[in-house]
């Protein structure tokens, strides 16, 4: 194993220029169909690519129809979770996969057109890191999957500051070094745009074509909600204070301060001006005791979590590099 820049050309080892992921969950009768749309597409690109499915535990037989494909093509790559982890774990799993120098994502449930593969690497090409899929005329149920969308389009933009019309549309393309930065987990696959501009992206959109959904059913629902909203409370948090977290819990901390402080003086004129002990101070000097406490918490976490983010900073320093498998070219 060799750790090495990804523009240093290595003999003997081809990357492919399009890498196009795919999470599955219970699709059997659409992987084939999709797989098919999708080769056909990139074989009129005439670049080098690969097909990478990322099977997120399914049980209908959809692991064994890509089974059948995988061994018929060796441009296509099948990733198997033992259980379903979700879609943002199945996302990361095909990046890390994935080797090409512009990555594809969609959905495998066919809702997505290949056919507007083509006009996000168009748009690619005007210099843009990242182009997000617009589908401006969707084709879902009105209350349990427009109406959700919209509101969570205008949560998600007003609080990242990513203006898009369609943030949860999974048809995208992403530059290679967009790609080896972003780090996924809970439900931030809905939340790619804003992770990616973390990382100083230029980001545009495009718009792409719908089709209601002919086979299976639809994996998403309300009861997501609760699960994407926490997800957004920790992204905001990470976006404004991703370099400096100190600020965020000092405010908490001088909050803490400022009110146990007040506390503090409200007992001393109690006790000076009443001379006497009364029950009404032992509770709140436990509470200000309590806000002293938790100021100086909040204190030292702050400064916990801005030393793990410098140390970190300063160990990945090299984001640059990669690990490649300079036998086989593969990303490890």
């Amino acid at each position: 194993m060799s750790t090495l820049p990804r523009n240093i050309k290595t003999p003997g080892i081809l990357f492919p220029a399009l890498s196009v992921v795919i999470p599955v969950f219970n699709e059997r009768e659409n992987v084939q169909l999709l797989y098919g749309a999708v080769r056909d597409v990139l074989e009129k690109l005439r670049r080098p690519y690969e097909i990478i499915f990322v099977d997120d535990g399914s049980r209908d037989g959809t692991r064994n129809v890509l089974r059948g494909l995988a061994e018929q093509d060796k441009r296509l790559k099948v990733v198997f979770f033992r259980r379903n982890f979700g879609q943002s774990a199945a996302m990361a799993a095909g990046f890390r996969m994935s080797r090409g120098e512009r990555v594809i994502t969609m959905d495998g449930d066919m809702q997505n057109d290949p056919q507007d593969i083509p006009a996000l690497l168009s748009k690619m090409d005007d210099g843009y890191d990242v182009v997000s899929g617009w589908r401006k005329h969707r084709k879902d149920k009105f209350v349990l999957r427009k109406v959700p969308s919209k509101i969570a389009n205008r949560l998600i933009c007003s609080l990242t500051d990513v203006r898009l019309h369609d943030t949860g549309c999974s048809l995208k393309a992403f530059r290679r070094e967009i790609v080896d930065r972003i780090r996924l987990y809970g439900e931030l696959h809905r939340f790619l745009p804003a992770l990616a501009r973390v990382e100083g992206a230029r980001i545009a959109e495009v718009e792409v074509k719908h089709h209601p959904r002919q086979f299976g059913k639809s994996k998403y629902n309300l009861s997501r909600t609760f699960r994407v909203l926490m997800d957004l409370s920790s992204l905001n948090l990470f976006l404004k204070y991703l370099n400096n977290p100190l600020r965020y819990f000092g405010k908490i901390g001088l909050w803490c301060f400022g009110l146990a402080l007040l506390g503090s003086g409200w007992i001393l004129w109690k006790t000076v001006r009443e001379a006497m002990v009364f029950l009404g101070v032992n509770v709140i000097a436990t509470l200000v005791f309590l806000l002293w406490a938790m100021g100086f918490q909040f204190i030292f976490m702050g400064l916990v979590a801005s030393l793990i983010v410098r140390t970190g900073t300063r160990k990945g320093g090299a984001s640059g590099l990669v690990f490649l498998n300079q036998h086989e070219g593969r990303r490890s």
